[in-house]
């Protein structure tokens, strides 16, 4: 079998530093990578959750009940509410954590590539959740429209931010859209069916909000979209039947957007291997870098090859990926996981 051009790390890493995250994918992935993730570590371990507790400190925004919620990492979930009589157009938020993140971890990119640690050529990769994803996840009602705005121009200006920091020939960007496919799947998010808030055809409103994402970033640094069903426990929302709706929202997103999309990452679930599941990437209208997120732990190498097999009548050229992050994968598998990675794809 000829292998998958090149390998994707979606975003997250179980490792606890942004220099084991690099150093350690960079030392077994080598030039299969185009770019390399800080590992989301610290706060951003698990995706959007930190985020409550950012929100939460803004005058305007309350916390929903009186007893935090605990998480892990000693995050409180409670959701959030606009507080009774608070226009929210006024609502000043606090700096949203991902540009401050982005620009240390850079210095450590920068270093370990002046130390001649990192493949050559390889980008510094910054993932972004969409602000769809924080607002359906913690607000609710009116407060979602309300709170939209604000938001948005909160995660714009964190982009402005690392925009200015980080020599654009160096940085990729990388929107992770997840509750978008809720919506389109009608599925259950944090115990509620994850539904839209705006006016007019559900459908079309992602595909302008994400293709609005997408042209945020300049021409000069490359952008890529991470569609998802969920990684709560290693288990999605929802498994999707193929990947019709995939490839529809893809299309409608790319048709929509202004610039080119440098790359593209479409989950797999562990139990297709079948033909069927692949069939509608036939009509992916997308000549990019293409990744399917076929890689999974639980039967490695094997597993994957039987994913590429089916997927290659539909899709011959694309590169491997795991589905989602791997942060959340069990203690002692990151290692494993990077060099099924190897063994399946072709440097570039």
């Amino acid at each position: 079998m000829t292998q998958p051009q090149g390998a994707h790390l979606v975003g997250s890493v179980n490792y606890d530093d942004a220099e084991t995250t690099m150093r350690t994918a960079s030392a077994i992935l080598g030039r299969r990578l185009r770019r390399l993730p800080d590992g989301e570590v610290g706060t951003r371990f698990h995706w959007i959750m930190f985020q409550p507790d950012v929100l939460g400190q803004a005058e305007g925004i309350e916390r929903v009940g009186d007893e935090p919620i605990p998480f892990r990492a000693g995050i409180d979930a409670r959701p959030l509410r606009i507080a009774q009589g608070t226009d929210a157009a006024g609502i000043r938020l606090p700096a949203l954590g991902y540009a401050s993140a982005a620009i240390d971890s850079y210095v450590v990119f920068s270093r370990l590539r002046a130390a001649g640690e990192l493949a050559e050529g390889a980008r510094f990769q910054v993932s972004l959740p969409t602000p769809l994803a924080v607002i359906s996840s913690f607000f609710s009602g009116d407060d979602r429209a309300a709170i939209e705005p604000v938001y948005t121009a909160a995660i714009l200006g964190e982009v402005d931010e690392i925009l200015a920091a980080i020599p654009h020939d160096d940085l990729a960007i990388q929107w992770d859209v997840a509750s978008e496919m809720g919506i389109i799947e009608r599925a259950a998010g944090y115990g509620k069916v994850i539904e839209a808030w705006w006016p007019g055809d559900a459908f079309d409103g992602l595909v302008s909000r994400l293709a609005a994402l997408v042209d945020a970033v300049p021409a000069d640094v490359e952008v890529g979209v991470h569609l998802c069903y969920g990684d709560a426990g290693e288990k999605h929302f929802v498994e999707p039947t193929d990947a019709a709706n995939l490839v529809r929202y893809a299309n409608a997103v790319t048709a929509a957007s202004a610039r080119d999309l440098t790359w593209l990452h479409l989950p797999v679930p562990i139990e297709r291997d079948d033909e069927a599941y692949f069939a509608p990437l036939a009509g992916l209208s997308y000549d990019g870098e293409l990744y399917l997120g076929l890689v999974h732990r639980e039967d490695g190498v094997q597993g994957a090859e039987r994913r590429i097999a089916a997927a290659r009548p539909f899709t011959p050229e694309f590169g491997v990926a795991t589905e989602c992050g791997i942060g959340r994968a069990p203690a002692g598998t990151t290692e494993d996981i990077l060099r099924t990675h190897a063994e399946l794809a072709a440097t570039w």
